[in-house]
């Protein structure tokens, strides 16, 4: 038994499953993100320099504030994502649960944060 071959070390292991599942999501969010950053920066650069009360009527209207919702959301989702990735290939041990489990509530955090405040200029 001392002597098994790396295939039969790895056999009955399985997969993690989830691989795959990942790889796509990342992709489908980089793709979203590489049609909503251009957009972002193009809305909110029209907001730039404005007063306050500029910038409520601005966002005040749908589509300003749907691509900067949008924008922060799927940026969110991306990094959290791009962060378990990295965390998982790097990190081992007790703290690769802790590292996750603190870097996903910051992130839904951030993004919840950003939502309240298109919310409040918006409505």
């Amino acid at each position: 038994m001392a002597f098994l071959t790396d295939r039969k070390r790895a056999e009955g292991m399985g997969s993690a499953k989830t691989g795959t599942q990942h790889a796509w999501s990342m992709k489908k969010s980089s793709v979203a993100l590489l049609i909503l950053i251009p957009l972002f920066v193009f809305t909110f650069g029209a907001a730039l320099g404005g007063t306050y009360t500029e910038v409520l009527i601005y966002y005040s209207r749908p589509f300003p504030a749907i691509v900067a919702a949008l924008t922060i959301v799927v940026s969110f989702k991306h990094f959290n994502d791009g962060f378990q990735t990295l965390v998982e290939d790097y990190v081992h041990g007790p703290w690769e649960k802790w590292l996750l489990l603190g870097m996903t509530c910051i992130s839904y955090g951030a993004a919840g944060v950003g939502l309240f405040a298109i919310a409040r200029l918006a409505l």
